[in-house]
This record gives structure tokens, sequence and C-alpha cells, in this order.
């Protein structure tokens, strides 16, 4: 009967672990020589206290095999984060526990692929909108300002010279607000993404990012990695909050994006030497919770933390899938 103890169901396997202790205690009532007198003696307290705790010991032993896996399933519950996907429940134990193991880990495959793909048809209308915005700003505000520039030349001959300051400064801000224009719609729009590819808008993003913070950013991108329309424009959303959040937060002296392949992943690192990650700021602010949402949407893995001697890492693991196998944006 131990011996098939188990494999039965949690059921059963407790009551018959309780039948065992209790069919025990009734054996040593019924042929110990042991007696009880009214009231008990101190000996004869002592030999029941040596008999219940020897039952307990039983009990526990007997039981506690039998209630580990639901403890490990509930460690797992508790640690399973829906923006890292991967992690499942380890299938063991008697057949309820494993069957209940099974159903969890259904239940998360089935969350996931739901959560993928409202994610997917989230960012789809997210960059549609973007794209729509941007020609906007392109076609309406750019050409307003284009606009008001060739009346601020027009005007120019007619302009008293005390005046001519004014006009200067006119001119000036016209051109600022279409530079402006120009950069916010490239900032939504990643034309170079779909003209020239990935290592080229990159290689844009960094220069551009650089030359309005003013900070050096070095790069290493590696060419002709088997990527997915979908998983380039990840990439390149997550280099882009990435690089934004260096400037804006970080205060680095120098900062680095690295794009290589790795057996069967592509590695986007971005990393700077500021002043590091605020504690417990790594799910929320700064864009971060986007970013492991992108990863998520391709099946990546997203990580954020100390860079080696001092700043911030964010690290972006993609894999390889078949040709086949990719399902494009």
């Amino acid at each position: 009967m131990l011996a098939r103890l188990p494999s039965l169901p949690l059921f059963w396997r407790v009551f018959c672990t309780n039948a065992a202790v209790l069919v025990l205690a009734f054996l040593a009532l019924a042929f110990a020589p042991v007696t009880v007198s009214v009231p008990p003696q101190l000996t004869e307290l002592i030999v029941l206290a040596a008999g219940l705790a020897a039952m307990l010991a039983i009990t526990l032993g007997l039981l506690r095999p039998a209630f580990r896996p639901l403890d490990e399933l509930a460690e797992t519950m508790r640690r399973h984060d829906p923006l890292s996907p991967g992690p499942r429940a380890r299938v063991s134990g008697e057949p309820d526990v494993a069957a209940l193991a099974h159903t969890f880990n259904e239940m998360l495959d089935r969350l996931e692929s739901d959560r993928r793909e409202s994610a997917r048809r989230a960012l789809m209308v997210q960059e549609e909108e973007r794209q729509r915005i941007a020609r906007e700003l392109h076609d309406e505000v750019g050409q307003t300002f284009t606009g008001v520039m060739l009346q601020v030349e027009s005007l120019a001959a007619d302009i008293p010279d005390e005046r001519r300051e004014q006009l200067d400064e006119l001119r000036e801000t016209a051109r600022q607000g279409t530079e402006d224009v120009r950069r916010i719609a490239r900032r939504l729009r990643p034309e170079a993404l779909e003209d020239l590819g990935l290592q080229s808008a990159l290689a844009a993003l960094v220069g551009r990012i650089g030359e309005q913070a003013h900070i050096p950013i070095s790069r290493h991108l590696e060419s002709h990695l088997p990527l997915s329309e979908q998983q380039e424009l990840v990439v390149y959303r997550v280099a882009q909050e990435a690089l934004t959040n260096v400037v804006r937060h970080a205060t680095p002296e120098l900062a680095h994006l690295r794009l290589e392949r790795d057996g069967s992943y592509a590695v986007l690192i971005v990393r700077d030497d500021g002043r590091g990650l605020d504690p417990g700021a790594r799910s929320s602010p700064h864009g971060i919770r986007g970013m492991r949402e992108r990863a998520m949407l391709i099946g990546a893995e997203f990580a954020i933390g100390p860079a080696p001697g001092r700043g911030t890492e964010v690290k972006l693991t993609i894999p390889l899938d078949p040709p086949h196998t990719r399902r494009l944006l």
C-alpha cells in the first residue's frame, strides 16, 4: 500500500495516510501493555505524549511529499511575470497535482498568446497613428512654417532697417519651427527603417541623438541579421527609447549601442556610463514598460540593470526563427 501511495490522487493519499496512522494508534492501544488510570499518572502521560508525537511525525512524513508539488506550483504562480513570458510550472507529483500544474501551464500558454496578439494589434494601430501624425506634421504644419518663411523673405525688401532685427528673429523662429517639425516627424515615423534597413536606421538614430545631445555614442551593428519586419521595428523602437532615456535621465559621458548575432539569437545592447537606474524603477518609468511589452510581442527577452562599472545596460535578446515561421507586422 505504501508503495502505491505516491501514485494515488491527493484525496485518497490523505485519507490512506490518516487511516494508517489511526490503525497504528488502534493497534497500539489494543495490544500494547499499557494501561491508563483515572486520573492518569505522570509516566502514563509521558507514554501517551510519546505516542502522539510518533503519530504526528508519521503523518508529517507521509503527507509532506504529497503537498510539496503544490508548494512549488504556488511559488511558480507568485513569480510569474506577464511581461516576461516563458517559465512554466514543473509537472510532477501525484495525478491531481500534476493535472493542476499542466492546466496552469495551458492557461499561461493561452494568456500569453492572447496578450501577444492583443499587443500586436495595439502596436499596429499605434504605428499607423504615428505615421498619420508624422504625415500631417510634415504636410500641414511643415508647409505652414515654410509659407511663413517665404512671406518673411518677400517682406524683407520693404522692412525698415530698424525692424530688420525683428524680421531676422522671425525668420529664425520659423526656420527652427520647421526643423522641430521635421525632427518630431522623423521620430514618429522611421523612414530610414523602411527605405534603407535596420542597420542604416540605427546608425542614423545614433548620429542624430548624439548630435542633438552632444554625447558621443559609439555603435557596432552587425549586418545581414535574419530579422522579420516586425522584429526590426521592435529593435528600432527599443533602441530609440533606450537612447532617449540615456539622454534624458542618465547624464552620461559616453553611450554605446551594439547589435549582433549570438548563436540563434540577435542581441541589442544599449549601455551608458551615467548615474544608473534608480532603485525600484525597473517596471514602469521612462518607457521601460513599453519596451518590455514590445519585447513580449516578438517573444524576446528584455533585461535592464547596472552596466559593468557604472551606468545602465538595456539588453534585448531576440530568437531568430526560421523564415517560414515569422509573422510580419
